[in-house]
């Protein structure tokens, strides 16, 4: 029996989706100064070529390799259940697509709904690491997969869920014993959110529906730690929706519910927060020797004009300036849930409310 929605106990509740800086450059909170000027950009349309049987849903991820080749990681199609005499199997419409460029489409990981890989769920995001290695978040199942260059897959962090027997009282698969929201150590993801390395290779993974922590595993995978729990104060989280790290190793971590983006050191000591830049819900450190943090703040759900900006900010939290704003039309957002910034002046922004990646050419 086939179902659109993920109606069984449980299923509906894991699928409801709803070297450090010296004390000088950080010192407790960090306000951004009200009013950022605006700079200019322009965007490059509707640039990117797609098949013409193909076309995007929401778009949840998108980032470039050393090549500039560009990845996106789409829905769609809403996940989809098949119940059998054993066990509930899960597929869905998260879809991993390559370009060039210019914007040409090269090639699709998984062409077909028989062959899609298995993480391949309800897409939250997609990220490129130094090493040209392709890595998509999974929210639905809970993954976070490792691919190379050519496709095949070299990691996997994460389990589906494949029992409803799996899911506690309180619906939320990872709960422990500790605080609310600290979660169960290792890979045990309620729903992933985005993924992050350091120069070490080592890998820091949000964990921000149902629970409120930041997971860090070295190079091949191994669990290290996690920090966090539900809450406001200093290392505390309410969705913590993307992450990012400096080439000092610190770790950037978008605390979109409590509208602050927190840093911490290497190891997950608590440095500082900046605030008044919105609610953010996806963040980039551009590399080079003048790094730059860019961050998106969310448009509510209920009102796709309102905010939606994205704001350029030196790594102390200070404000260079902010892009755009909410809307429909092209150089306007909804809801940008990720931003590559592998070159500090162009960024790629893929659009959850609008279904499509924008180029962006800051101009000053």
């Amino acid at each position: 029996m086939r179902y659109s929605r993920l109606a069984a106990t449980g299923l509906a509740a894991t699928l409801a989706f709803a070297a450090p800086l010296s004390g000088s450059l950080f010192s407790g909170s960090v306000f951004a100064q009200a009013q950022p000027r605006e700079i200019a950009f322009d965007s490059a349309g509707d640039f990117l070529k797609l098949p013409a049987d193909l076309h995007l849903g929401e778009v949840a991820g998108v980032a470039t390799t050393a090549a500039g080749n560009i990845w996106v990681y789409f829905q769609g199609g809403g996940p989809n259940a098949t119940i059998g005499a054993s066990r509930v199997y899960i597929h869905g419409g998260a879809r991993l697509l390559e370009f060039d460029r210019s914007g040409k489409f090269l090639r699709e990981i998984g062409t077909s709904e028989n062959d899609r890989p298995y993480a391949f769920l309800f897409a939250q995001g997609v990220r490129v690491d130094p090493q040209n290695n392709v890595w998509i978040v999974d929210r639905a199942s809970r993954m976070v997969v490792k691919f190379d260059p050519a496709g095949k897959v070299l990691l996997t962090l994460g389990r589906r869920l494949e029992a409803i027997g799996e899911l506690g009282s309180s619906g939320v698969f990872g709960r422990a014993s500790g605080p609310p929201g600290s979660g169960v150590p290792g890979d045990n993801f309620n729903q992933p959110l985005d993924v992050a390395w350091d120069a070490a290779g080592n890998i820091f993974i949000p964990d921000g529906y149902g629970n409120a922590r930041v997971a860090k595993f070295d190079k091949n995978g191994k669990f290290i730690k996690s920090w966090g729990a539900t809450g406001a104060g200093p290392g505390q989280f309410n969705t913590p929706h993307s992450v990012a790290v400096d080439a000092r190793g610190n770790v950037y971590v978008a605390d979109m519910g409590n509208q602050r983006i927190q840093v911490f050191d290497n190891d997950g000591t608590f440095k500082t927060e900046f605030k008044n830049v919105g609610a953010p819900r996806a963040i980039c450190i551009s590399p080079g020797a003048q790094q730059y943090l860019y961050s998106s703040n969310s448009n509510p759900t209920e009102d796709p004009f309102l905010n939606g900006e994205i704001y350029k900010m030196q790594l102390d939290g200070t404000v260079v300036g902010r892009i755009g704003r909410a809307g429909k039309q092209f150089k306007e957002f909804g809801m940008v849930n990720a931003i590559d910034c592998r070159e500090a002046n162009t960024l790629y922004v893929a659009e959850l409310m609008n279904w499509r990646v924008q180029k962006l050419s800051l101009k000053n």
